[in-house]
């Protein structure tokens, strides 16, 4: 398998989950450059990352990309512990973040695609933020007495993983989230966490940890 994947974006989910099943793999970094060149708008027309291919399979969206490493590698047990109800929750979560969470950041990176004039881009991209802590306030609330999103770790926790490290560097802050914050550092001492960070960006560092 090969995942195409842009430093800091949500392709870090893939990265980590690729870690926790032990699978073979191997990463290809993108950058804005070749995210339109000819060759890999041939594998993704749309020109995003992430990437899986896996054969002559490809796909390109996280959700699809977790649930099918998940279903590949049933010994990882990343979707339940196997029941059907077990599974919905676990599709449930990632669904949340997919479809409502990770939109909410997209005025917060870009607030230009949403507004072309500064004045109320700048408007555009505080409204996505106080929607940004509406949804940490019901993570918070999931997190508070549970390790993991559900009973055990599941393909839903990289996908928040990755949204609280934007929470961060966006100066978004999780202070006021006790849960979140146990969960960030719970997840840094991982070593797939560990190591995909490390394979993407060369170094780690907890960013919840003062730095020198």
């Amino acid at each position: 398998m090969k995942l195409y994947y842009f430093r800091g974006a949500c392709s870090l989910a893939d990265h980590i989950v690729l870690e926790w099943t032990g699978a073979p793999y191997q990463t290809v970094e993108m950058s804005h450059a070749n995210l339109n060149s000819p060759e890999y708008l041939a594998l993704n027309p749309a020109g995003t990352v992430p990437l899986l291919i896996d054969g002559d399979l490809h796909l390109t969206q996280n959700a699809a990309i977790l649930t099918y490493l998940a279903e590949q590698y049933p010994r990882a047990r990343l979707l339940g512990r196997g029941s059907v109800r077990e599974r919905a929750e676990v599709m449930d979560w990632l669904s949340f973040l997919n479809s409502d969470v990770h939109p909410a950041f997209k005025p917060i990176f870009s607030p230009a695609r949403f507004h072309p004039d500064t004045k109320h881009s700048s408007a555009v991209a505080d409204t996505a933020r106080d929607r940004v802590r509406a949804y940490l306030a019901i993570l918070e609330s999931r997190l508070e007495d549970r390790d993991w999103l559900n009973g055990e770790r599941s393909i839903a926790d990289p996908y928040l993983f990755v949204m609280l490290r934007w929470a961060l560097r966006l100066k978004i802050g999780l202070d006021a989230y006790k849960g979140l914050t146990r969960f960030l550092d719970r997840m840094y001492a991982d070593p797939g966490v560990r190591a995909a960070v490390l394979a993407e960006e060369g170094t780690f560092a907890n960013d919840l940890q003062p730095r020198s």
